[in-house]
């Protein structure tokens, strides 16, 4: 036809065939023609791209977390630690509470998913009132505390549909203990010899273990530990979490704590892998559940639990430990 013979800056061009226009759209050579680059957009996204935002060099954190605000969250929180630990001590019972109220809470919510009805009100009016008893009277409250709680869950259960009762009671035990009972060994650890000092080196070594694994394994990390359970989590990163632990174990132990150095770093592997531990096992729980965090409360952490995890076996870990350090002399 004649009009695909028609010169490229001919206003008949439009009327071309489509084999006239792939014939007239490519030289000899291959190359694209000036009405290839317009027609195709071509010239027109290299002419705009200098000045357009591109995503495309800009790969996501292996983590995943929103870094900033999840530093933000932490030195809020670490402040009002702080504030519990060496001003005013309710405030520390008072955030442990807290924190146990809204991690039971965090817990019904996501079993609630799986079906598993736990009575909320009780379950969490329960949750709060276990660190403050730890705090007002030590191991005996606590354990006072626990028996009270579980007896308040099944009677309130107990009058409730009978659907799902057992599964429903086990889910409230499992809640109270986890987020709960754990957490109100940092209550016990404050009533003991330097306890302010043994409550913040526990906290430290956990949250060291976090960020040394997390720094050193979205650098180096490639080979996971448990990639079924949680993909993120890398050999490389833990072996992270284990050097900075021991380090800000030893630092603890001789300048807060007085003790051995030694002990800084016995101090330091358990809470690591105890810490590494509770990791997986929330990630285990999650997986199961098929949700990605158990709340959206802390903005860069997820929810409470989400942020707690770690720490809640570390706590009871330390407990333990700085017995077993007092009973060995």
């Amino acid at each position: 036809m004649a009009a695909a013979h028609t010169p490229h800056g001919s206003d008949n061009r439009s009327s071309a065939s489509p084999q006239g226009q792939a014939d007239e759209r490519h030289d000899p050579a291959g190359k694209p023609s000036r009405i290839d680059l317009l027609n195709t957009g071509t010239l027109r996204e290299v002419i705009k791209r200098p000045w357009t935002r591109s995503d495309e060099h800009r790969a996501p954190s292996k983590a995943g977390r929103n870094l900033p605000a999840a530093i933000a969250v932490a030195l809020v929180l670490i402040a009002t630690l702080l504030v519990g630990l060496y001003l005013f001590p309710i405030v520390l019972a008072l955030l442990a509470g807290t924190a146990a109220g809204i991690g039971v809470w965090e817990i019904a919510r996501s079993l609630s998913y799986r079906g598993i009805r736990i009575p909320r009100v009780p379950a969490v009016i329960a949750a709060v009132l276990m660190p403050l008893a730890a705090y007002q009277g030590g191991a005996q409250y606590l354990s006072f505390a626990m028996v009270l709680s579980v007896t308040l869950v099944v009677l309130w259960r107990a009058f409730g549909p009978k659907e799902g009762m057992l599964l429903s009671i086990m889910g409230s035990v499992f809640a109270l203990v986890w987020a709960s009972f754990l957490l109100s060994a940092a209550l016990l650890l404050y009533h003991s010899d330097d306890g302010p000092f043994k409550i913040l080196t526990v906290i430290l070594l956990a949250v060291s273990s976090d960020t040394f694994g997390y720094a050193v394994g979205v650098v180096w990390g490639k080979h996971p530990m448990a990639p079924k359970i949680s993909p993120k989590k890398s050999w490389e990163g833990f072996a992270g979490s284990a050097g900075g632990a021991m380090i800000v174990g030893v630092l603890c132990s001789v300048f807060l704590l007085g003790d051995a150095w030694w002990q800084g770093i016995i101090l330091a592997l358990a809470i690591v892998a105890v810490s590494t531990l509770g990791d997986f096992s929330e990630s285990m729980i999650k997986r199961e559940l098929g949700i990605k965090d158990m709340g959206t409360l802390l903005p860069g952490h997820g929810g409470v639990m989400d942020r707690i995890d770690s720490i809640l076996f570390a706590v009871m870990t330390g407990y333990v430990i700085f017995e077993l350090f007092a009973l060995l002399g």
